[in-house]
């Protein structure tokens, strides 16, 4: 299978100064991996863009960093709420050992309760997680909901086919979908005045909240407030974050 590849350069500049690098289109990130020292790089954003939309964090990307060829996952990717690259880390990986990773769920057809007007399809889990060779990670797992023609009908974990050489680690109990009862038009209407009603009081309190002060305009390459945790944690090496279990 052909995959990726990024060319990424040893990054210099580290710690809030790295808000210059992404003023200037560039991403910081990390490549690590077991028995592997930490190094700091960074990639043209574009460039890095391109290679994360087709490959997702599922599917090995060949790194090449001072022209030596590292096969990596993409991992840990952060980002501001207007959708701006923070960070990423680069996952070296031995490509004879398995690696567990998170793989989304494609929904397929259209259940028969659905065409009926019987009922409506409840999309409960988007992704799950596997273990396999890097090479034979899946980029999704796709769950057939056609046959789904009555209430409360369902699709578990334990009921969806994984590829050849992938185990599904997640709960077999697990619920990934569901035939509920169709809403009633006066219900979905009720629904949408509740939350516009609670959005315009939420709105209200922030205007008095912020009316002792006046609001400033986000300085270019700046990270506004709200954010700083965010950027502040992917800035970490991968070694200083809290690991999962």
């Amino acid at each position: 299978m052909k995959h990726s590849k990024l060319k990424v350069e040893k990054r210099k500049i580290l710690g809030k100064k790295v808000k210059k690098l992404r003023r200037d289109g560039i991403t910081p990130g990390n490549v690590y991996g077991k028995e592997v020292k930490s190094t700091a790089v960074q990639a043209p954003t574009k460039e890095f863009m391109d290679v994360y939309k087709e490959s997702g964090e599922t599917t090995l990307v060949d790194l090449d960093l001072e022209g030596k060829t590292i096969p990596v996952l993409i991992q840990n990717v952060y980002k501001d709420f207007r959708g701006n690259v923070l960070h990423a880390d680069f996952f070296q990986v031995n490509l004879k050992e398995k690696v567990k990773a998170n793989v989304p769920l494609e929904f397929v057809g259209e259940p028969k309760a659905v065409v009926e007007k019987i009922g409506i399809l409840m999309e409960i889990t988007n992704e799950v997680e596997v273990e396999a060779l890097p090479s034979d990670l899946p980029e999704n797992i796709q769950v057939n909901v056609e046959y789904l023609a009555q209430i409360d009908e369902q699709i578990a974990v334990s009921d969806l086919k994984a590829p050849e050489g992938v185990t599904i680690l997640s709960d077999a109990n697990q619920l990934v979908a569901k035939i509920e009862e169709l809403v009633s038009k006066e219900a979905l209407e009720q629904a949408a005045e509740e939350a516009a009603a609670a959005e315009a009081a939420k709105a209200e309190g922030e205007v008095v909240e912020g009316a002792e002060g006046e609001a400033k305009e986000p300085v270019e390459g700046e990270i506004p407030a709200e954010e700083k945790p965010a950027a502040e944690e992917a800035e970490k090496t991968p070694e200083e974050k809290p690991q999962e279990g």
